[in-house]
């Protein structure tokens, strides 16, 4: 295949340089010719071509073969070349007999034209004079008949207008005004004119008719009876009479602002698939501005601030609707009924600012229903939380069960409130639609004010009540509380009460760092709650006796009972909502037999020291117990609070031991005085250890309370052994009947 192109093209270049040698004056291989340098002496087509050169090389390149081959080769083009050659000085022989022969019939043709153009001239001439003679005679006829057509005219007019009145006057009757009008304007160029002479009882007929029509025209147009259209084509025909526009347009506005009123919008009107009373009034409405247009077409900003009007009505019934607890579906209904008329509305002016202005209320619209939803659901919430601390027996009544119940509408409603916004987003809208990432974004700021609401109001009506306390809810409620503040500072923690795990998965980080931020404050308001109930207990076991006085200890005071019993109700409260920290508990376990080993050893050594030292002065007992307390290891007392069991009853247990600390700071002690506390302390180092995790802390802040008791005592004498031993076992002995079944 590229030896053949190859062939054609080289036949072609022949081709053309065969023509050009045919045509061209100056041969092709001239010495003219800037290249002919170039072409090389054995180019076979070029004028400089060589025969012996070509042939001396051919016959060093090519074998015998091949020089028959080329031999064949230049035969078959020779003969192609006197072929082409041929057929070209045939077709152009062919032109040139063509050429002949047109001009041939072109000189045959010409002959002839000369006499027939002398012929045609002669005709023109004679047709040009003849029309000259009819001119000339029929001139004066001519004349005559223009002359009497004007002044059947002018007849016609002068009747016409001795008949307008009467015309007038006809088409009042029949309440034709378009034609009335009309006739009149037809009339008005003779009227100025000739009105104030020849035509003045006419005129003036004339224009008292006028009058009438004008005055039945200005009724028709301010007549509420009347439609829009009649009124319209009533304001057109005033407007051709030249009555006056501003007041016209004024008035007719005034009347379209009124019928606004007819325009009801009501939620009902989702109910029946849009009723005809409001379809009727807004399609009246439409074609009321339609007309409006058409009559006063610079109207179009008052005719827009109508409609704007209109739609913001018809969004102020939006927004009182939506604050009744609505459903998403009634929501869609009322705004597709309202883009239904936006469209009519745009269709009619316009003007894509009434989109905008309906784009911007029914994202105050949807935003407001959104915010709405949240607090109809915050104030179920709280709602529902009152009513069941408030009910009777709230004691015998499960807190447990009422919690559960509240976190199950938290969830639920939260879903429910999805749902129904997933309900908008799904709806093919086309106002909502464009609000698609906007109403994304509200509910994700409606559900952070939502738990951030939340978490106020749970504080505030804790803080309340226990504020409030016994004076107003009673014994029973008081004792809820704690309880509830427990309860919640579970829930905000671990984001599930009673089985409920799961969580909105779209709260950010922030949320749920507010949530674990909430729970710290509701566990220690409830570690407050508790300490200080206890607190109160112990500071009317030093405020009432009079410690200077005491009589010597035959048993355990009965407050110990109280403290314990009040410790007993925290851990099963904290038992039923925290877990239990199992590693914590065994560390605890063994590292706290090897700190009570230590502090039993100091407790003895101190009460050796206090015995062997009963002799000695007071600044000198109280210097060797700080000097004790030096050499103590140290203890860690305060700590961050875990959400476990065992923190939460340990850390209450430390603050009590605290405040007993401190009440006895205050006190001044006897001898007998001090052996009581001193066998209340005693005593307490047995079921505390059953209790607490920490048992080096409580034996250090109950050796605490010994010291202050020491240090504020008249005679520091401790109690025997023996005696504090018999004490102590006959009140355990006691303690364990109570406490078994």
């Amino acid at each position: 295949m590229d030896i053949d192109e190859t062939l054609l093209d080289e036949k072609a270049r022949r081709t053309r340089d065969l023509l050009a040698s045919f045509y061209s004056p100056i041969p092709s291989g001239s010495s003219n010719n800037p290249f002919s340098k170039h072409i090389p002496p054995d180019d076979i087509n070029s004028s400089s071509f060589q025969p012996d050169q070509y042939m001396k090389i051919m016959a060093r390149k090519c074998n015998l073969e091949g020089l028959l081959q080329k031999h064949v080769e230049m035969v078959a083009e020779i003969k192609n070349l006197d072929t082409d050659l041929q057929m070209l000085v045939y077709e152009n022989y062919n032109k040139f007999i063509c050429a002949t022969d047109t001009i041939k019939r072109m000189q045959s043709n010409i002959l002839g034209m000369e006499e027939n153009m002398e012929q045609l001239l002669e005709k023109i001439m004679s047709v040009q004079s003849r029309s000259v003679s009819v001119n000339t005679s029929l001139c004066e006829n001519r004349e005559h008949i223009e002359k009497m057509h004007r002044t059947c005219n002018l007849l016609r007019k002068i009747q016409f207008i001795y008949d307008l009145p009467d015309r007038l006057g006809k088409c009042i009757k029949a309440e034709a005004y378009a034609d009335a009008v009309r006739f009149y304007i037809g009339a008005m160029p003779i009227f100025k004119a000739y009105g104030d002479s020849s035509f003045q009882d006419c005129k003036r007929a004339s224009e008292e008719a006028m009058a009438i029509i004008v005055k039945n025209l200005q009724g028709k147009v301010f007549s509420d009876s009347e439609s829009m259209q009649v009124r319209a084509e009533a304001a057109v025909l005033l407007k051709q009479l030249n009555f006056p526009v501003d007041y016209l347009k004024t008035k007719l506005l005034e009347k379209l602002e009124l019928s606004l009123t007819d325009v009801q919008f009501t939620p009902e009107v989702t109910k029946n698939e849009y009723p005809s009373a409001h379809e009727a009034a807004i399609n009246e409405f439409v074609e009321a501005i339609r007309a409006f247009r058409v009559i006063f077409p610079d109207s179009e900003k008052q005719l827009v601030k109508l409609a704007q009007d209109l739609l913001t009505k018809y969004f102020l019934t939006i927004d009182a609707y939506v604050m009744t607890r609505i459903c998403s579906e009634d929501l869609l209904g009322v705004l597709r009924v309202i883009w239904n008329d936006v469209l009519r509305l745009v269709e009619v002016l316009e003007d894509i600012s009434l989109s905008n202005h309906s784009l911007e209320a029914t994202k105050d619209a949807v935003k407001l229903y959104i915010r709405s939803a949240f607090s109809h659901l915050t104030q179920d919430i709280s709602d529902h939380l009152l009513k069941v601390l408030k009910r009777g027996g709230a004691e015998e009544y499960s807190l447990e069960v009422a919690l559960d119940a509240s976190i199950k509408a938290v969830f639920d409603g939260g879903r429910n409130v999805l749902l129904d916004i997933h309900k908008i987003l799904d709806d093919n809208l086309e106002i909502v639609d464009k609000l698609r990432e906007l109403i994304i974004d509200w509910v994700q700021q409606g559900y952070q004010d939502f738990f951030r609401e939340l978490e106020v109001q749970f504080l505030s009506f804790l803080g309340r009540n226990i504020s409030s306390g016994t004076q107003t809810e009673g014994a029973q409620v008081d004792k809820a509380f704690p309880r509830l503040a427990l309860d919640l500072a579970a829930s905000f923690c671990h984001g599930s009460v009673g089985g409920y795990d799961h969580v909105l998965s779209f709260v950010p980080g922030v949320i749920s760092q507010k949530f674990r931020a909430t729970g710290e404050k509701f566990l220690q308001l409830y570690i407050k709650m508790r300490t200080q109930r206890i607190a109160l207990l112990l500071k009317k076991r030093f405020a009432t006796p009079n410690w200077v006085k005491h009589k010597e200890p035959r048993e355990v005071h009965m407050c110990v009972d109280l403290f314990l019993q009040e410790l007993k109700i925290t851990g099963n409260e904290v038992k039923q909502i925290l877990p239990q920290d199992l590693t914590k508990h065994r560390r605890a376990d063994s590292n706290g037999s090897s700190a009570s080993s230590r502090s039993n050893s100091f407790r003895e050594e101190k009460e050796k020291l206090s015995r062997s030292n009963i002799q000695k002065g007071r600044s000198q007992q109280l210097l060797e117990t700080h000097l004790a307390k030096l050499f103590k290891q140290k203890v860690e007392i305060f700590t961050k609070v875990e959400y476990t069991q065992e923190s939460v009853v340990m850390t209450i247990v430390k603050l009590c031991l605290k405040s007993l600390q401190e009440y006895a700071r205050l006190q001044t002690f006897n001898r007998s005085g001090f052996q009581q506390i001193q066998l209340d302390i005693q005593f307490l180092r047995t079921p505390l250890k059953e209790i607490v995790e920490d048992e080096a802390a409580m034996d250090f802040l109950l050796d605490e309370v010994i010291v202050a008791a020491v240090e504020r005592c008249l005679d520091p004498i401790p109690l025997e052994l023996p005696i504090l031993d018999r004490l102590i076992q006959a009140k355990l002995a006691q303690h364990h009947d109570l406490i078994s079944p």
